[in-house]
């Protein structure tokens, strides 16, 4: 342990069981809900400087950088891109490519949620779907639940197949050194099953439900897609932007280009580009209103939540650990493969799927000697990443896009409760994580 770790612990603590409790309330608190996630992040990380369980300096080098990063980039662009009406004209446009044919709808509305996802992110992507299906559903008389439950789906799906898709893959990417091209190799056809299993379950549930009349499909034929983009230049610049930030993910390896550098200069040309017209104080003003949009909320979750889980790793614990989970494997990577895969799945079903994943990786990093050094440990990454993320969908609180969805109906007067989800929920997040384990097994072993 350097001099930067637990340089002066008050009353005589033991780091590893200090460290450990912190992040135990932590988690706690987290689960609990009484406050912001933020907030409790924020917290732990103070109270581990202060009781002396990691100085200033070592607490910040436990913040990975590049995953912020590539966040704030990433929000960024999504926010500007939002104001041209992009995603409603696509959504508008998925509907009347099938004729406003209700199971050609909820299909349709499921892959743009997928697709969305995959390049955003999941939260983003559900925050700008839903209001548009709430609309369809409304003019074709149809229930909503069964169009949200499946974007629901879509859209963790859809983040799982990309490296900037789901936060939790964007830790693993960034603190596992896989790129971009990595994740669409090892985990997209995996996510791409899984969609293609899922759609079919979900027609196969509620098509008998999904009846319209022929005067209600006019309707939303003659809804105007075009109308609802509100700045045609800022679509195309913001197009333009967007397909330029994927080639450059696509190609960072020869570009020696880290995610976080593609993200944030995709950012910063997307808001030039959007303050071309601007001077002054309007384009102060512009700029700040494209600044409150990021989720600062999120951005200060993630670097309390390092600190809190960098005290941890400091402290041996880890380490400790992995040594044990070897033990019990007894050095078998299929075993290590398919224990991560569930526990995964199940424990991200209960709780945030990000602070879950922040702890599982220095685990896993500390495995790899076990198991022939880090190149052999891969099939472990992508276990993480499949459990982590599909298992989100088991339940309401599993991943921060359902309780996204979930305020969006009951705001609009619809039933999304914790019981009516898990019906469906768990059921099919089963399934997915059984298609993934068989796929875990033929690719890897």
């Amino acid at each position: 342990m350097n001099q930067s770790v637990a340089p002066h612990l008050l009353f005589g603590l033991n780091p590893m069981w200090a460290s450990l409790a912190v992040l135990a309330v932590t988690y706690a608190f987290i689960i609990a809900g009484p406050f912001n996630h933020a907030i409790v992040a924020l917290v732990a990380a103070v109270v581990i400087v202060i009781i002396g369980l990691l100085d200033q300096g070592e607490a910040i080098r436990g913040v990975d950088w590049n995953t912020i990063g590539l966040l704030a980039g990433m929000m960024i662009l999504v926010s500007i891109s939002r104001r041209s009406g992009l995603f409603q004209y696509l959504a508008i446009m998925s509907a009347q490519r099938v004729r406003a044919n209700p199971a050609g709808i909820l299909l349709m509305l499921q892959l743009a949620t997928a697709v969305l996802s995959a390049v955003l992110n999941n939260v983003s992507t559900v925050l700008l779907m839903v209001p548009v299906t709430l609309v369809i559903a409304e003019e074709l008389e149809l229930p909503p639940f069964p169009f949200l439950f499946a974007e629901v789906f879509a859209a963790n799906v859809g983040g799982t197949a990309t490296l900037i898709g789901d936060p939790p893959n964007i830790l693993i990417g960034t603190q596992a050194g896989l790129d971009f091209n990595a994740f669409l190799a090892n985990v997209a056809p995996a996510a791409l099953l899984v969609m293609a299993v899922q759609a079919t379950l979900v027609h196969l549930i509620w098509r008998r439900s999904l009846q319209a009349s022929a005067e209600r499909r006019v309707l939303v034929m003659g809804m105007n897609a075009p109308g609802m983009v509100t700045d045609w230049v800022l679509l195309r610049r913001s197009v333009a932007v967007l397909a330029a930030v994927l080639a450059a993910f696509v190609f960072s390896g020869p570009l020696h280009l880290e995610p976080a550098t593609i993200a944030v200069a995709g950012a910063a040309v997307l808001m030039l580009l959007d303050n071309l017209q601007q001077r002054g104080s309007r384009q102060a003003d512009h700029v700040h209103a494209t600044f409150a949009e990021i989720e600062w909320a999120t951005i200060f979750f993630f670097i309390g939540l390092f600190v809190a889980v960098h005290a941890v790793e400091a402290s041996g614990f880890l380490t400790l650990v992995g040594g044990k989970l070897v033990a019990l494997t007894g050095g078998n990577l299929v075993v290590a493969a398919t224990i991560i895969l569930w526990i995964s799945a199940i424990l991200s079903a209960v709780i945030d799927n990000i602070p879950f994943v922040a702890t599982m990786i220095p685990l896993i990093k500390g495995m790899a000697p076990a198991f022939g050094g880090p190149n052999a440990i891969e099939p472990l990454w992508w276990s993480l990443s499949l459990g982590a993320c599909l298992g989100g969908n088991g339940t309401l609180t599993g991943a921060s896009a359902n309780l996204a969805v979930a305020g969006i109906a009951g705001r609009n007067g619809i039933r999304f409760g914790f019981m009516r989800y898990l019906i469906y929920g768990a059921p099919l997040t089963l399934v997915s994580i059984a298609i993934c384990q068989i796929y875990v097994w033929l690719r890897y072993f």
